[in-house]
């Protein structure tokens, strides 16, 4: 009789220089992103029995807005409407995986880091560390600022409706909404990686400080770009919102990309191995 094995699911050895192989490197990403989906859908589950608190605490930006467009449209008449028979059920499966990936961010941004570990030296894989303490709070950072930003944005869009038309009313679907909203989000917690993203690459050896140096403009200019690309409402307050931190970031990651190569380029010439110049 045959037993089930689920031995190909186990990740490759890492041999002790760290070199592998194509087909190992496909394998180790299999294995992380198997283990990381896995570790998402429970999340998932955990977070489909507080569904209801869910969706209030996702509705509250919706009230904020309100409330600001009363101060600058009074007569401005906004309603919330559900359109479809599979629309709730659409919604839910898309907040609760939302919440899943949100509440399982330590787990799969460790498996990220895994899975570049071995390209690092043994000394460096220390680092793992400082990668988690910095990358979990800038991804929960990103996601509450797209959270709390999205009432200007709102704001800003509706503001464009004209006040010459009696009888206008706004039907706003909140599947809409709530899709706005999850992927504003999304998008912040990404998109305020990127320092994480470019201090990893440094500590591998693929960046160097003076690259990024030579790229500073073109890295702020395409946070920008990035900015009113990937924010869903299309609003320049949104777009702000997200290049500027992102900038920011960019230039301090930029700074400890610096230190590193500096302090690497020291420790060799005591080494004897380089000669600065």
């Amino acid at each position: 009789m045959a037993r089930l094995s689920f031995g190909w699911l186990k990740p490759p050895k890492v041999p002790a220089d760290g070199v592998m192989s194509l087909a190992d490197h496909l394998r180790e990403l299999r294995y992380r992103l198997i283990l990381s989906m896995v570790v998402i859908v429970l999340g998932m589950v955990g977070c489909a029995f507080f569904y209801n608190q869910l969706v209030s605490l996702l509705m509250q930006p919706w009230g904020m807005a309100v409330q600001l467009l009363k101060g600058v449209k009074p007569d401005l008449d906004v309603q919330v409407i559900m359109n479809g028979v599979t629309s709730p059920l659409f919604l839910a499966l898309k907040m609760i995986a939302v919440a899943g990936l949100v509440v399982t961010c330590p787990v799969w941004l460790y498996q990220v880091w895994a899975y570049i570990a071995p390209a690092l030296l043994a000394k460096e894989k220390r680092y793992a560390l400082y990668f988690l303490l910095a990358a979990i709070p800038l991804f929960l950072f990103g996601v509450a600022v797209g959270y709390i930003v999205l009432p200007q944005g709102i704001t800003v869009m509706l503001a464009f409706t004209p006040d010459n038309i009696a009888g206008l009313t706004n039907l706003l679907e909140v599947g809409d909404f709530l899709n706005l909203m999850l992927q504003l989000m999304l998008v912040f917690g990404l998109g305020f990686l990127m320092p994480v993203v470019v201090v990893a690459l440094n500590l591998m050896g693929v960046v160097s400080a003076a690259a990024l140096k030579k790229a500073r403009s073109y890295v702020m200019f395409g946070c920008f770009v990035f900015g009113a690309a990937a924010t869903p409402g299309g609003d320049p307050f949104s777009m702000l919102a997200l290049a500027i931190p992102m900038t920011l970031l960019f230039l301090i990651a930029e700074g400890i990309c610096y230190a590193h190569d500096r302090r690497v380029r020291k420790k060799l010439a005591a080494e004897g191995l380089l000669v600065e110049s």
